[in-house]
């Protein structure tokens, strides 16, 4: 690199970052830019006198204070609940912690969940993962306000895995979510229970997740612009809402259901002392058979079904779960801005588990788990045409497909027709730009193999979204590559299946520090993009018409527009 062009580049990092300095204080300009959307006040759902529930909860949103620190107690919002009707293992709470509690259906059980909103601001709760009509899915339109209720009715049709219940009210999702309110969802089935998994005190929830706290153990959030922009960082770790978590085990095999819940961090988990990780479960249920890798890579949003076997450790002998070394999810200029905080890829502990009991008795691990059905390409309505979901960000704006959220507006290629298997195509989008082009062979076997270099180019000539056409990214196309940054994808409703990763010359460096650590062979609504990767899957849309949103699960990102509708018609 020449002299001159180094001094361009200092100047045009120094600029960038001045520029999202300035905005700092200037929320509402950057929204009045985006065009955020405002949504309509609709009554609360009432129960139906004609749905019969096998299992009837009250579930509370309300302002708590509770101790996660040494020293004073920490104002935080919290879910609670209680059974009204069904088995008493359907609500479990974890000790401790500031989570709501643990949620256990069964698949097939019809459930009526009253919601209560004891919050000074509107609120509504969002059933992650979980397949349902659009109108209990916790859409934002049908946020309620203090004091009222929600009812929500739903038969359960997942096959089982983990889910998660957490807020999902316009531009406020991030806070909430930030300040306690959120839950894990377990859904049982018939195929999961024949298989004979540690459970009970042997299954062991894992809630990741980073905080900020000040001298009074009060939670900081959101101080400026750059936090909005790259996501909100904390830099104490919790696990289960406890910091420094210990776990004292047996020496034998355990389940850990492991999910990030953290507003923007990304981790890579690994073992201490090297052990490979073995993972049984994704976003969408147990894999087919178990997959070993070196370590795992776990976006907000993702969860993970861990094998974690201590048979043969001694006594006293320590485990050690990190969050291991990697780069390239943020922008250098992020980088740089991010100091002074647990940077996004560092190393640092998450929990320590402790072989306190000695045990001959361990269950073996399965070699088959489970079987689900698996698309093709050919099964798919429009597998010469994937749907769009271009992803863009800048000082200004964070967007889908060129445009930020808007109620009820969708493009024509984001109106989806009910029954359809859709291939998608996600990708970075910076400056208009229509993506990655279609060099790379795509696999049709649905294992998610990783494939060869995908150019600039593509195919989205329908997407309308060029960055000179809306306004909102023209002239930004440097200001864009320099600026992007991995990003979850979550596509509410059905699960869907990762077909292909490709990498183009955007990815950099570091996308070889996290390339091993993806698990694309199961069933998933969050995928982690990395910059420069294109990602296609294959979703469907089944049973239920409606809007579904889909959105970035870095939860500031989602609250400042990067969230759109499909309409299932």
């Amino acid at each position: 690199m020449s002299v001159i062009e180094k001094i361009s580049r200092r100047r045009f990092l120094n600029y960038s970052a001045a520029s999202l300095l300035a905005l700092a204080g200037t929320p509402k300009l950057v929204q009045a830019m985006q065009g955020m959307s405002t949504l309509p006040k609709l009554p609360p759902r009432k129960a139906s006198p004609n749905f019969k529930a096998d299992v009837e909860l009250e579930l509370f949103a309300q302002a708590a204070t509770v101790p996660i620190l040494v020293g004073q107690a920490t104002a935080v919002m919290q879910y609670t609940a209680k059974l009204v009707r069904g088995p008493k293992e359907t609500l479990a709470t974890i000790p401790s912690s500031y989570l709501g509690p643990i949620i256990r259906l069964q698949k097939g059980q019809k459930v009526r969940i009253r919601f209560h909103n004891g919050l000074a601001e509107p609120s509504v709760t969002h059933w992650h993962g979980l397949h349902v009509p659009a109108e209990m899915d916790g859409h934002p339109l049908y946020a309620i306000g203090s004091g009222e209720t929600l009812v929500y009715e739903f038969e359960v049709l997942n096959r089982a895995g983990m889910n998660i219940y957490h807020p999902h009210p316009h531009e406020a999702t991030a806070k909430q979510v930030y300040h306690g309110l959120a839950g894990a969802l377990l859904v049982n089935d018939q195929e999961e229970a024949a298989l004979g998994l540690p459970s009970g005190e042997y299954e062991i929830p894992i809630v990741i997740q980073d905080r900020l706290f000040d001298s009074q153990n009060q939670l900081i959030y959101v101080r400026n612009m750059h936090d909005r922009m790259l996501g909100f960082y904390g830099d104490h770790i919790l696990v289960n809402g406890q910091a420094n978590y210990q776990l004292k085990l047996a020496s034998r095999a355990y389940r850990l259901r492991v999910m990030n819940g953290s507003n923007a961090r990304i981790y890579k988990l690994g073992w201490d002392d090297g052990t490979p990780i073995t993972v049984i479960g994704t976003d969408g249920g147990l894999l087919e058979a178990p997959h070993t890798l070196p370590y795992a890579m776990l976006a907000p949003g993702e969860r993970l079904d861990i094998w974690a076997d201590f048979s043969g450790r001694e006594l006293g002998s320590q485990l050690v779960m990190r969050s291991l070394a990697f780069t390239g999810a943020l922008p250098k200029m992020g980088m740089m801005m991010h100091q002074g905080m647990l940077p996004m890829g560092s190393e640092f502990p998450i929990f320590t588990a402790t072989v306190s009991q000695k045990t001959s008795d361990s269950p073996k691990l399965p070699g088959q788990l489970s079987t689900f059905t698996r698309y093709k390409t050919s099964d798919t309505a429009n597998p010469e045409k994937p749907v769009p979901i271009g992803i863009s960000e800048g000082p200004m704006s964070m967007l889908l497909n060129g445009r930020p959220y808007s109620y009820n507006e969708p493009q024509d290629f984001e109106r989806i027709k009910l029954g359809s298997i859709q291939l998608m195509e996600i990708f970075h989008a910076h400056g208009g730009g229509h993506g990655m082009g279609g060099n790379a062979a795509d696999s049709d076997d649905g294992k998610g193999e990783q494939h060869g270099m995908g150019g600039m180019g593509g195919r989205h000539g329908r997407m309308g979204m060029g960055g000179m056409r809306h306004g909102n990214m023209g002239g930004m196309m440097g200001m864009g590559m320099m600026m992007s940054m991995a990003h979850p994808i979550h596509l509410h409703g059905q699960q869907f299946q990762i077909i292909s990763r490709s990498v183009g010359d955007g990815a950099g460096e570091g996308y070889a520090s996290v390339r091993e650590g993806f698990i694309d062979t199961g069933l998933k609504d969050t995928v982690l993009v990395m910059p420069g990767e294109k990602v296609r899957i294959i979703k469907p849309f089944q049973d239920f018409k409606g809007l579904f949103m889909y959105h970035c699960h870095n939860l500031e990102h989602e609250d400042m527009g990067m969230m759109r509708e499909f309409l299932v018609e």
